[in-house]
């Protein structure tokens, strides 16, 4: 997000918030209700949690005599911000059938109207900052909010669709691979532009030369994969992942299913169930680090480091298959002849551990523990999916999961020295 003015940040913040009613529009009262895993929410509680961040965060440090919209909500809706208050355990969120969504959509708009009165005045540095940071935790969770929608969509026997219609069968094109010269490179954020205290502090390092595979794995390639025993052969596998494709029975991504009429390879999308056959150009989409890893050793390749990931993407400008698109599939895994496409159409894991870069320091506060607190057992992911907003995407961002998370719309590409 750029540097705004005050009307274009007031712009702005309604757009996003729009945008996260606009997602649930398709949703019935007992869609908003759902909690298909404990690593996803129910749709009611992501609305009414980002509405959270900007009361607990602006509205009752800066505006103090705004009177809390109730006074169990600093609780109830406290996702893991242990400064501010306690919380309810996350996997209990589809047990809160009261507040009703009709409290929480008022909720929404107490918030946005106090917003909107504080923000007709001078606004303090401190609190625009705060604002633009909210901004982007809501559209964090406009992309969360897709992904338990899917989630719970698919967990339902009847496999309903979150919007009508078909992904496009689109021909791919065969994966070149980049050199990258390496050298002594930048990383971190740079510029005026929002960005996470986890993409900072911007510090050099030394990368050796290396290449890139210009697209993400296709599901035809990652179909070989499978076809060639790949979930039955344990010398492709990190210890602690195979253990979990034997624990958890994975034979296939996430949301791949064999068709009970014919067999044939289905995948479930925002769309509903379609024929693998139709999406065979697209990026395999929704695997494991552990899944990622061992296609890479099948291959006779590795995963790209995020330092390697990022320094190549650090001059390509944001496109793919984003959000604001509508496009709710990822998109054909393509890039013009000797160029990378990197943005947009899955999150793509990267062999680093998320941790730390030097010299970085938290937010004060309880901001602190929005990013730092996470950064144990977690492995970096780089690029963007189809269902993130295409503002929220930059060279610099790092998404971050454990390395058996699936849910996510996160993928794989190729890198080589």
């Amino acid at each position: 997000m750029s540097v705004l003015t005050e009307t274009a940040l007031a712009a702005e913040y309604c757009r996003v918030r729009q945008q996260s009613l606009d997602l649930c529009a398709p949703l019935t009262p007992e869609d908003m209700m759902v909690q298909s895993s404990p690593d996803s929410s129910p749709a009611k509680w992501h609305l009414a949690h980002t509405s959270w961040f900007f009361e607990t965060f602006v509205l009752r440090e800066f505006v103090p005599s705004c009177r809390p919209f109730h006074p169990d909500f600093l609780w109830l809706f406290n996702s893991y911000y242990n400064a501010v208050s306690a919380q309810p355990e996350k996997k209990l969120r589809s047990s809160f059938s009261r507040p009703a969504t009709e409290q929480i959509l008022a909720y929404r708009h107490f918030v946005d109207a106090a917003i909107a009165d504080f923000s007709s005045g001078k606004i303090p540095a401190a609190a625009r900052e705060r604002i633009i940071l909210g901004l982007n935790h809501e559209q964090q969770h406009q992309e969360l909010l897709l992904t338990d929608i899917k989630h719970a969509f698919w967990s339902n026997p009847l496999h309903p669709a979150y919007k009508p219609g078909s992904p496009a069968a689109l021909p791919g094109d065969n994966a070149e691979w980049i050199d990258c010269p390496g050298g002594l490179v930048e990383i971190g954020h740079h510029g005026q532009d929002f960005c996470f205290d986890n993409e900072t502090p911007r510090h050099k390092t030394l990368l050796q030369p290396y290449r890139l595979a210009s697209r993400p794995v296709t599901c035809a390639e990652y179909l070989d994969f499978m076809e060639d025993g790949g979930y039955q052969r344990p010398e492709l596998w990190l210890s602690e992942g195979w253990t979990t494709v034997r624990n958890e029975g994975w034979e296939a991504p996430l949301y791949w299913r064999r068709s009970p009429e014919t067999a044939a390879w289905q995948v479930f999308t925002l769309r509903g169930l379609v024929p693998l056959d139709g999406l065979l150009s697209t990026p395999v989409c929704h695997i494991s680090y552990f899944e990622a890893d061992a296609f890479a050793r099948w291959a006779g390749k590795r995963l790209p480091s995020e330092i390697e990931w990022e320094a190549a993407a650090a001059s390509i400008p944001v496109s793919g298959n984003l959000l604001e698109t509508a496009q709710l599939h990822p998109a054909p895994a393509s890039a013009a002849p000797g160029l990378l496409q990197v943005y947009g159409d899955v999150w793509e894991w990267t062999a680093s551990a998320y941790l730390s870069y030097p010299g970085f320091r938290p937010l004060p506060g309880a901001l602190g523990e929005y990013n730092g607190k996470f950064m144990c057992n977690q492995m970096v992911l780089r690029g963007g999916s189809g269902a993130t907003p295409a503002s929220h995407i930059r060279a610099s961002y790092r998404n971050f999961f454990p390395p058996a998370t699936r849910w996510q719309f996160s993928g794989v590409r190729m890198a080589d020295n």
